[in-house]
């Protein structure tokens, strides 16, 4: 049974920071693309940033380039995302999926995590 399970998400104030983890378990997804998502209340769900199958493509929504950093640890088949500079607007559940695809751009999302909740406070 294919599992991924987010962790490191809580209450920050604004300018601070949170590292994300998401471990996937299940399957070998280290030939996979892996990607973070978040939704906030009323909001879309929308891409955060992605990550290819090496580690060597990243991708990043203009509204976190500069101060999220994702990364990938193959031989944990687990992603990460450090989330530095944090705002309100950041606040959402964030959440990992993987690809069927191994490179990017972000295409065919394959499993998804349940969902850790990030909230920023002013």
């Amino acid at each position: 049974q294919v599992q991924l399970v987010e962790s490191g998400g809580g209450l920050v104030q604004a300018g601070g920071s949170l590292r994300l983890s998401c471990a996937a378990s299940g399957r070998d997804f280290s030939r996979s693309a892996m990607g973070w998502f978040r939704q906030a209340p009323g909001k879309e769900y929308q891409i955060v940033a992605a990550i290819s199958w090496t580690g060597d493509s990243a991708y990043y929504a203009d509204s976190v380039k500069g101060r999220f950093t994702i990364s990938r640890d193959n031989a944990k088949n687990t992603v990460y995302l450090e989330m530095n500079s944090l705002k309100p607007e950041d606040t959402a559940v964030y959440y990992c999926e993987t690809s069927k695809n191994p490179g990017l751009p972000w295409r065919d999302a394959d499993y998804a995590g349940q969902g850790t909740q990030v909230t920023v406070s002013s």
